[in-house]
């Protein structure tokens, strides 16, 4: 049996564990098992579909102190935000459970122009592929809603950091894991049993996934990468803590989320002031180590590739000044694992690959601009348009700026996880992918409205209609006389 064997990227010569390899007809074999049981979990009573939920959110919730430091291994990824990663995507369990009833409930109209009924009515089997660099909370925000729906559900993670997700997996009702890479992830999306994909990773992969769907005439939601701007109007106010949250904005899991703030976008007369102080706050919140070490708060990145494309990045970023960033725990060695330098990178134009791509990494450049009007060009360039924010001390200014660039998702004086909300709708715009996840839009795209209607003219004692009648009493049909030849629509 081929397996996939995960490596400690803090420490390589340390196996944190491993999965067999799910081959394609494996892959076949978990979705009929899905389809099979889609009927009997679809035919629940949603309070009940909830309740087995809840005990899974209860189940993982009494494990979390098990879960992290696995987490941490296998992903990098500071034990605390470990920790706030697993209790997070819990909570938004929880939460799908609260809202599931009222958002999932059947509406009916019954009055003088008819009876309609709209029933929200789950796909069937759900393909969801997933990445690494948030295995768990990634994965339970397609898991629940799914789930939640009626829908039965397998799950490909990704083969970087299967095994925290795995185990949070096994805790839930009707969900089948698989493991591989993209032949794993093609059989899955181009199943013919597969009724809906959810995929979150990168733009590559993302194409594939949905042309595969596409094939099979499958909707799919695809949450893809952003190079997402931090825009700082003139009268931008910001604390000590304002600068540390923003710090951990770009450099929370080393960089390595789509939703960080890759592009730093400040008034050219506050150049110095905000570098000075951002350099401070970094000092005082970077420090980078062993994920499991007390007091770290930035881990190593996911791979050697990943490694090499950063300092790549970093080393070609030609006519800039690269800053190192934070400072290193006490012991560390970086030669232990796969570190990477944190850098602030100020004096680069437009055109640098650090500043017009995603990064994906810990490094960010600063960019100086004069206009508001001319921030707002820069900041919507290119193809990508998952998130953004705006800093200032006049909200209402924040918001007349925020409502005009081309994101999805547009912070105010925050950005990344500390500006997310449960209620609020998530998701890109351009090529950073469609459908949304949270709120209640993310509960809707694991349903399809079906309907049964009766118009009023066809009750009982109702009136009728002509023939060839359009509803509502537009352009009814003429009365035909013998011989009259109508024209085709």
């Amino acid at each position: 049996m081929d397996l996939i064997t995960r490596e400690n990227p803090a420490r390589v010569a340390e196996i944190v564990g491993s999965v067999p390899v799910t081959d394609p007809a494996a892959v076949d074999a978990a979705v009929r098992r899905a389809d099979d049981a889609f009927r009997g979990w679809s035919g629940l009573p949603v309070a009940e579909r909830v309740a087995a939920l809840r005990r899974g959110a209860d189940t993982v919730a009494a494990r979390v102190e098990e879960l992290a430091p696995l987490l941490a291994r296998e992903s990098g990824k500071p034990l605390a935000d470990s920790r706030g990663e697993i209790g997070f995507a819990v909570a938004f369990l929880r939460w799908v459970c609260d809202e599931a009833p009222a958002v999932l409930a059947a509406t009916e109209v019954d009055d003088d122009a008819g009876r309609l009924v709209v029933r929200r009515k789950p796909y069937g089997v759900v393909g969801c592929v997933t990445p690494w660099n948030a295995p768990v909370i990634l994965a339970m925000l397609k898991l629940g809603p799914a789930l939640a729906a009626g829908n039965t559900v397998v799950l490909k993670p990704s083969p970087l950091a299967p095994l925290t997700i795995t185990e949070v997996a096994a805790a839930l009702p009707a969900v089948q894991v698989i493991h591989g890479g993209a032949e794993t992830g093609r059989a899955l999306a181009g199943h013919p049993l597969v009724r809906k994909v959810a995929f979150t990773g990168g733009d590559a992969a993302g194409r594939e996934i949905a042309a595969t769907a596409g094939a099979m005439i499958t909707p799919a939601v695809l949450e893809l990468g952003g190079n997402d701007p931090a825009v700082f109007l003139p009268d931008f106010a910001l604390s000590d803590a304002d600068y540390e949250r923003l710090v951990m904005a770009s450099f929370a899991t080393a960089g390595q989320v789509c939703m960080a703030a890759k592009r730093l976008y400040v008034p050219r007369a506050r150049t110095a002031e905000f570098t000075e102080a951002y350099l401070a706050a970094a000092e005082r919140v970077l420090v980078v180590g062993d994920p499991l070490d007390p007091g770290v708060t930035m881990g190593p990145v996911i791979s050697a590739a990943a490694a090499a494309r950063i300092r790549a990045l970093v080393a070609g970023a030609a006519g800039g000044t690269a800053t190192p960033l934070g400072r290193s725990a006490p012991g560390h060695d970086p030669a232990s694992g796969y570190f990477v330098t944190p850098h602030l990178v100020t004096g680069l134009d437009d055109h640098a690959p650090l500043v017009a791509q995603e990064q994906f990494g810990p490094a960010v450049p600063l960019l100086a601009y004069d206009t508001e009007e001319e921030v707002l060009v820069r900041a919507d360039a290119g193809e990508l348009g998952l998130a953004a924010s705006v800093w200032s001390a006049d909200e209402e200014r924040a918001f007349a700026l925020a409502g005009r660039l081309g994101a999805g998702f547009v912070f105010v004086n925050t950005h990344n996880r500390t500006g997310m909300s449960l209620r609020a709708p998530f998701g890109g715009v351009k090529r950073s992918g469609y459908g949304r996840e949270y709120g209640r839009e993310g509960l809707l795209e694991y349903v399809q409205s079906a309907v049964v209607h009766v118009p009023a003219a066809f009750r009982p004692g109702g009136p009728g209609m002509a023939p060839g009648a359009y509803p509502g009493g537009v352009h009814d049909e003429p009365p035909r006389s013998a011989g009259t030849v109508r024209p085709p629509l």
